[in-house]
């Protein structure tokens, strides 16, 4: 078992507080692993067996919890010797209703609770309005390079080079399931293939009702194919006519909300550095993690450039960022990065080879007049540090970063 430390942190500050934990995530990236680590950590702590309450919508045997009211007297009953307890659902979402159950547990104070699911919808219906300014959302990223190093070293202990995990990092992608089938291409292929044909199956035909599955996957497979290009669904629907499928504007629409549903994929929007505003019409999408990518296209070691960009993307949104892809006049900005006050532009490139490139790629940082720190990240082993007040680091010692 290995500890995923900042989620594990963000959590423990929370225990014991009246707020209401929502762990997201797609599916198996590890959101019943940290809900069950924290459930350890209560009992290091002296909290009794009995007062801690673990349930997984998932499992067969709790098909009938998957009623409101049958699951909170589930709840009631499993209580009712205990003054306080702590409540962990896995998979929430199973449950029709389940906002309320969530607000009452929390309206009678003698309940701590812990809650996960792998939709980013669950918690902006009509429904989550009952819960609305009482939680406190956590999301669960697939394991960061940095936390992928963690885990080789822990439960492989081998003796590959840095360069060499990131390699593999880039073609398997980081879903912690990884670590538990061989470490042959073989049974990671077949693992990540089962995992694609479950996310898509589960969390987005059957929850969104999607009965034109074959068309559901040339949308996704056109996304894949043009992660970090800037894309409306109206140029969905081009390229699909080209293909002579012809389906309607709202249904490739609803399409690639399902899959941002189902957290396959993400929506990078548009922003008007100048102007300081959200440009709506054309996002840039990109997959949460490389694995699922190439086991729906392949490996191409020629989208290099791609799977850079979307590394980098999926660590913001890891370290807590919110990413917008930059607009200065004419020229765009891989990465707008803010959290808080904080604010950082990155450009990301694979090398700085040809002076070209060097000036292609600091021309738009250059261009913004702001203070606040701006960042080219490539392969390129030997940084050039500083120039002009803009930082050089290599990616693999930025994902390194703590």
């Amino acid at each position: 078992m290995v500890i995923r430390k900042m989620y594990i942190d963000q959590l423990e500050k929370w225990i014991g507080k009246p707020m209401i934990k929502v762990i997201t995530g797609i599916r198996r990236s590890g959101k019943s692993f940290i809900m069950k680590m924290t459930a350890d950590l209560l009992r290091e702590t002296g909290v009794p067996e009995e007062k801690i309450i673990f349930l997984n919508l998932e499992l067969y045997e709790n098909q009938r919890l998957h009623d409101a009211d049958e699951l909170y007297s589930h709840i009631k009953n499993k209580t009712k010797e205990s003054t306080f307890s702590y409540i962990f659902i896995d998979e929430i979402q199973k449950c029709v209703g389940w906002e309320r159950v969530a607000a009452s547990l929390l309206a009678e104070e003698n309940y701590d609770v812990y809650l996960s699911g792998s939709n980013a919808s669950m918690l902006s219906g009509d429904l989550a309005t009952n819960i609305a300014g009482r939680y406190i959302e956590i999301r669960v990223y697939p394991l960061s390079f940095r936390e992928y190093v963690e885990f080789y070293s822990q439960l492989r202990g081998g003796k590959k080079t840095m360069e060499g995990l990131f390699n593999e990092y880039m073609k398997y992608g980081g879903f912690p399931g990884l670590f538990t089938v061989n470490e042959d291409d073989e049974a990671k292929r077949q693992y990540l293939n089962s995992l694609r044909d479950t996310v898509i199956l589960r969390d987005t035909v059957q929850r969104h009702d999607i009965r034109d599955v074959d068309l559901l996957a040339r949308v996704l497979s056109y996304v894949m194919d043009n992660i970090g290009q800037s894309f409306s669904p109206a140029g969905v629907v081009k390229y699909l006519k080209s293909t002579n499928l012809f389906p309607s504007l709202p249904t490739v629409s609803s399409y690639l909300d399902a899959l941002t549903d189902a957290m396959i994929v993400e929506s990078a929007r548009r922003y008007d550095i100048k102007g300081k505003k959200i440009m709506q019409r054309i996002s840039k999408y990109f997959v949460c993690d490389l694995g699922i990518r190439h086991s729906e296209i392949g490996y191409r070691e020629n989208d290099i450039s791609q799977m850079l960009e979307n590394i980098v993307y999926n660590e913001l949104l890891t370290r807590g960022y919110e990413v917008f892809v930059g607009k200065e006049d004419n020229l765009e900005v891989d990465f707008v990065a803010s959290k808080g006050e904080e604010r950082i532009y990155i450009q990301v490139t694979y090398l700085l080879a040809t002076n070209d490139v060097f000036h292609r790629e600091y021309r738009s940082l250059l261009e913004i007049r702001d203070a606040y720190p701006k960042m080219v990240l490539s392969m390129d082993k030997v940084p050039i540090g500083s120039k002009d007040g803009i930082k050089h680091m290599n990616i693999i010692d930025f994902l390194l970063e703590r």
